[in-house]
């Protein structure tokens, strides 16, 4: 049944003791609810108005609740296990034989909508509308929640759209289906990898796991001889898988031990194929009597497995049980988060090596620019003319540019374009680095400071003396201060520069005598230096104008 299909009876307003008033609805015929929307921009809505009607029912919202969500690959038959799940908690709560709740061999499957062919039928997440309270064998009464969600890697989301939903599946539930095809291959492993870690970024650090419960259900299983269907042989198929080995790679190792650590139970349970006309008629509607019976014998097992009282699970985030109302509260805290740009982008992995590939091509290039730099003009190294420090520069920095271009990298050259601007950058900066080096190596600008101050001091004691010889005395007075201040300013800069210490203080000495350096004396210095060299070149001209007389007298 279709989510257009069902109607509404009315509505009543309850008020919850939070001081928060909420509309709930009285749904006549449970469905499957959008509670999480996907967008055309890629972006994901949760629809706080559809969840408030589910988690604030009567009998959901201050019980603990228990979540089972089933997550994987699309059309790989998420929807069709999720409406047996919902017949057995309809029929067989109550019932001691599995034909009670399986149904009639002729009753086609209802519940979340599926259908067969390679289009994807699920988007975003959907909730069923109707929780079932069940009872614990000790006897604590909770409310059991079931969820679908948005197949992975169709050819219409991107992979930050499949970590999302992945990520917000296994946070929100106690009970994960991790739904595979005929075995658990490295890549699924890799992406559950990748899925849980964005997922344990958007929650807080805790002394407990993230997550709590997760089951690989490995369909179309093929290989009974090696383990045996059921969660027998399949707890001996996740052991070997996960296995680590002393000759297996780092990543591999990684990867298991990153899953380990992140749920409290990992259980596996191997699925027969269905049979070929459940794979094959189009017209196939879930009737008992076009599965194969070794299908419906494993299927009787597994969901008992997940759902009967004495397994279940029940939500806990950090050692606390939550309710209904928490569940709702949960949602908003982890679409908030989801929605911001506190986490980073999830990359696909052809993305991730190829930016790794960049990077290290990139650092390699910027290596040998510091490295041809520092022989050039390091720390150790005499002050190089400003002209020829940049001349070569240029020449390390085409040859870099050069070494990265022509290093073989994934991506293509519109991808390594981006890194390569970045070393263009990178590397014009750490020039200017280089240059102001250098400078300071300049004779005048490593002594400017007590040379600016003795030249001072002689102006003072020349002045003064004028002053002195000319009977102004009061003027003499006050030259002769000009005289002393640069002495004690300068013994107190030698004493800054030996010890180290009132760095602030020798700054600002620094900075005055640039400033009089600057817009002072080096203006008269280059005046006097251009009228000297101008009176050379007369008197060479002149002398030169003599010796040619005396030579043709």
């Amino acid at each position: 049944m279709s989510v257009q299909e069902v109607r509404y009876r009315g509505s009543t307003s309850t008020t919850i003791p939070d001081t928060t008033t909420y509309t709930i609805p009285d749904i006549e015929i449970p469905h499957p609810v959008q509670i999480i929307s996907a967008k055309p921009d890629h972006k994901f809505e949760l629809n706080f108005d559809l969840l408030q009607e589910i988690l604030f029912a009567e009998n959901v919202r201050d019980n603990p609740v228990v979540v089972l969500s089933v997550a994987g690959a699309f059309r790989k038959g998420k929807s069709f296990l999720l409406d047996f799940l919902l017949r057995y908690l309809e029929r067989g709560q109550n019932s001691t034989l599995e034909e009670d709740w399986l149904g009639g061999e002729k009753e086609p499957l209802t519940g979340f909508t599926w259908r067969g062919g390679v289009e994807r039928n699920t988007t975003g997440i959907l909730m069923w509308s109707k929780a079932y309270p069940v009872e614990l064998p000790s006897g604590e009464k909770v409310t059991v929640l079931l969820m679908d969600t948005q197949g992975a890697f169709d050819n219409q989301s991107t992979v930050k759209d499949c970590a999302t939903i992945f990520a917000l599946s296994t946070m929100i539930s106690s009970v994960e289906v991790y739904n595979l095809s005929m075995m658990i291959q490295e890549n699924d492993l890799q992406h559950l990898h990748l899925f849980t870690e964005y997922g344990r970024l958007a929650m807080e650090d805790s002394e407990f796991k993230p997550f709590q419960s997760l089951c690989f259900l490995v369909r179309d299983w093929s290989y009974p001889y090696d383990h045996p269907y059921g969660i027998v042989g399949g707890r001996g198929y996740l052991e070997g898988v996960l296995k680590l080995s002393s000759n297996q790679h780092e990543e591999i190792k990684l990867v298991r031990k990153h899953i380990k650590s992140c749920f409290d139970s990992l259980t596996c349970f191997l699925l027969p194929h269905p049979g070929l006309k459940v794979a094959t008629n189009p017209n196939f509607d879930g009737r008992l009597k076009d599965i194969d019976s070794e299908f419906k014998t494993s299927l009787a097992k597994l969901i008992p497995s997940l759902l009967s009282p004495e397994n279940l699970v029940v939500k806990k985030i950090n050692g606390s049980t939550i309710t209904g109302r928490g569940l709702f509260e949960c949602f908003k805290a982890y679409m908030k988060i989801f929605q911001s740009d506190r986490l980073p982008e999830p990359k696909s992995m052809l993305e991730a090596t190829a930016e790794a590939n960049n990077l290290t091509a990139q650092a390699a290039a910027f290596d040998r620019y510091n490295k041809e730099m520092e022989e050039l003009c390091g720390a150790e190294k005499p002050y190089l003319a400003p002209e020829k420090l940049k001349e070569e520069h240029e020449v390390i920095r085409m040859a870099c540019l050069e070494q990265f271009f022509n290093v073989p990298k994934m991506g293509g050259d519109i991808f390594s374009s981006e890194y390569m601007k970045k070393l263009e950058i990178m590397i014009d900066e750490s020039y200017e680095t280089y240059l102001k080096r250098n400078e300071s190596k300049h004779l005048m600008n490593a002594y400017r400071t007590p040379a600016v101050l003795s030249l001072i001091v002689i102006i003072s004691y020349i002045l003064s003396s004028i002053l002195d010889f000319s009977g102004i005395h009061s003027l003499s007075q006050t030259a002769v201060l000009g005289l002393y201040i640069p002495l004690a300013l300068m013994v107190f800069w030698f004493y800054v520069r030996y010890t180290g210490s009132l760095r602030e203080l020798g700054q600002i000495i620094d900075n005055v005598t640039a400033s009089i350096w600057e817009q002072l004396l080096q203006p008269v210095y280059q005046k006097l230096l251009e009228k000297g060299l101008q009176r050379a070149v007369q008197m060479g001209a002149q002398n030169a104008i003599g010796s040619d007389k005396t030579k043709s007298e």
